[in-house]
């Protein structure tokens, strides 16, 4: 496939980039700085500027014509709104314009459910919480995309298990390398298709969590 990245240089879009070019697709890496885009000298890999404060019309043009379209962009509480939150947003418009219909977003956890934003750690990222929460909004409610939210618990840098669980949670962490394994798996499993998958470490591997989404 031809994948576009928004966000390309985060740490998932990092791991997710190799996952995806290691399974042969082509990517196209959207940043604001596309030289740090990893594995940017790969015959598989593009990496050009993207800003998500332009013009809707401007940020289609960047993505082009793809299969998929991810959105791992953050701010890092930097640009909540314009980033996060509207930046998302016109992703979205950019690919129902461009024809566009794999649309997959990385969230937060509980971010459609602001009753639980007190819970443990959540509390501490309350704004970040609101922009994805309108984002992910926007996505099911306001778009005709085929998407899939993946919304992890907290990440952390440590090894990757290829291990986790969907839904009823059993931790409250997730290493980086396994959720951009498991962004990677997503487009080859049609029933995460207008999906929220909420997900942290467990003991299931990807392909049989992935399996029973329904």
């Amino acid at each position: 496939m031809k994948i576009f990245i928004a966000g390309g240089t985060g740490r998932v879009a990092s791991a997710l980039i190799q996952n995806l070019v290691a399974d042969g697709h082509e990517v196209i890496a959207g940043a604001r700085h596309p030289e740090n885009v990893v594995l940017r000298e790969n015959e598989l890999v593009t990496a050009v500027k993207l800003d998500l404060q332009a013009d809707m019309n401007d940020i289609a043009e960047v993505i082009g014509q793809v299969d998929v379209v991810y959105f791992t962009a953050g701010s890092r509480g930097q640009d909540l709104l314009q980033t996060d939150a509207f930046g998302a947003v016109k992703t979205m418009q950019a690919a129902e314009k461009n024809g566009i219909k794999r649309y997959i977003m990385l969230s937060s956890l509980h971010a459609l459910e602001p009753d639980k934003w007190h819970e443990g750690g959540l509390a501490n990222i309350m704004d970040y919480n609101v922009a994805k929460f309108f984002a992910d909004n926007y996505l099911v409610n306001q778009t005709t995309l085929d998407y899939t939210i993946l919304q992890p618990a907290t990440l952390t840098e440590t090894t990757g298990t290829g291990k986790i669980s969907i839904g009823k949670l059993s931790a409250t962490t997730n290493p980086i390398a396994d959720v951009a394994a498991v962004l990677a798996t997503l487009p080859t499993y049609d029933q995460t298709i207008k999906r929220v998958i909420e997900m942290a470490s467990g003991g299931e591997s990807i392909d049989t969590a992935l399996a029973q989404v329904k």
